[in-house]
């Protein structure tokens, strides 16, 4: 529609500039007519120069695109003829000045790419309609894979990965870190608030003294019998089980309150040597070597990571054509969680935007030499009557103005010339 109308603006604009021609020439003809005396002196002048001037902007006009009155004139049809040395002058154009490094730092600087994503991600909206795409995309690709043969390739990179780690290695590093500057001391207060916390719950005391009746029972029948005859057995056995817990209690709480307590340098030793052991002797390597291939040699296991493939793809497919999707609702809230974190995190922001200036700076050469080369290459395999077409369609009734404003100027020019002609006789 919209080339349609440019189209209709087009012939409109030329038809007015050549319409205002033969006016000029029929203007032209009467004043020859009616003789060169008085008034017509002057309309004639007028109307001569605005001819000339009018006849001159349209051939060159006409220039600019094609051959006037089809006439293989030399240096017309400009842009058809020159349409490589075009598309080099415009890459070269939009390389130096729109694409240069300076430029696209400034640009990429004043863009702010950090607040701009977070605040798309955290629209609702936005994040919705990013989850919805996700999904969309992953089960449209799923439905081009083969389960069986994808199965059967995760196992084997499972296995392949499982079968080249070195596990004993891994196991070894990983207690470095987790004992470097006593971090697992740490660990060790989580264990004995966790143990505490257990001790403190009305089953545990239950349990204990269940199992100290029972073990009494079995272990010592007399002894029961005869505590049987002074008192209840289930508030001997609840009796014994408080005393046990308040004792382990305050074991605890002492071990906690004292970081010089010797069950720490304890704890600290056992750590020290399995570490050792983990990382040096072969042995333990060894053992854990067979562990593994004992554990990947299951049928069982095999099974599992063959189908695991099978059941993701069906759990997906299924989730994502439920109305409610719970993927959706996930994916759509750590979207949304994600770029508010970014605008609250100004330190975040500020190193996603530096990271991105660093990005377009590094990228800058390749980006200009790519653009560039895929300008000239677009350019030069246009059809040469299309560019011509469409450029005229663009720019076209602006060249006509240039018709009817060479045809006023012209005549105004030859008014001018008339005058001085006759006020300063030959």
């Amino acid at each position: 529609m919209e080339k349609h109308n440019r189209k209709r603006q087009l012939l409109k604009m030329k038809l007015s500039a050549t319409v205002l021609l033969v006016a000029m020439a029929c203007l032209f003809i009467v004043s020859r007519l009616y003789g060169k005396a008085g008034i017509w002196e002057w309309i004639g002048a007028f109307s001569e120069a605005a001819m000339i001037g009018a006849l001159a902007d349209w051939f060159a006009v006409v220039a600019i695109f094609r051959h006037p009155l089809k006439l293989p004139i030399p240096r017309t049809a400009i842009i058809a003829e020159n349409k490589d040395r075009i598309a080099e002058n415009l890459a070269v154009f939009i390389r130096d000045n729109f694409l240069s490094r300076e430029t696209m730092t400034a640009k990429m600087r004043d863009w702010e790419p950090a607040q701009r994503m977070a605040a798309w991600l955290s629209s609702r909206e936005k994040a919705d309609f990013l989850a919805d795409k996700t999904i969309r995309v992953l089960t449209g690709a799923l439905e081009f894979v083969d389960d069986q043969r994808v199965g059967k390739l995760l196992r084997n990179a499972i296995y392949k990965q499982l079968e080249e780690l070195d596990l004993g290695n891994l196991i070894g590093q990983l207690m470095d870190v987790l004992t470097h500057n006593n971090q697992h001391q740490a660990l060790f207060d989580v264990g004995l608030l966790r143990i505490s916390s257990v001790l403190d719950e009305p089953g545990t005391r239950r349990q204990l003294a269940a199992v100290i009746i029972e073990v009494s029972r079995r272990e010592y029948p007399k002894l029961i019998k005869m505590l049987g005859l002074v008192m209840d057995t289930d508030e001997f056995g609840m009796r014994v089980a408080g005393t046990l817990v308040e004792s382990l209690q305050g074991w605890l709480h002492d071990i906690g309150r004292d970081p010089a307590h010797p069950r720490r340098k304890q704890f600290d030793e056992l750590a020290g040597r399995f570490i050792s052991r983990v990382k040096s002797d072969p042995g333990y390597h060894a053992r854990i070597e067979s562990w593994k291939r004992q554990f990947l040699g299951t049928p069982v296991v095999a099974e599992y990571f063959e189908t695991l493939w099978v059941h993701f793809r069906h759990w997906i497919q299924k989730d994502a054509m439920d109305s409610g999707s719970e993927m959706k609702h996930r994916l759509s809230r750590t979207f949304r969680r994600f770029g508010r974190w970014i605008l609250e995190n100004p330190a975040m922001t500020e190193s996603i935007n530096d990271q991105m200036i660093q990005i377009t700076q590094a990228m800058s050469e390749e980006i200009r030499s790519t653009v560039a080369q895929h300008i000239v290459y677009t350019v030069r395999n246009w059809d040469s009557r299309s560019m011509v077409r469409e450029l005229e369609l663009s720019i076209g009734k602006d060249l006509q103005f240039i018709r009817i404003n060479g045809t006023l100027v012209g005549g105004v020019i030859g008014l001018l010339l008339h005058a001085v002609v006759v006020v300063i006789p030959m």
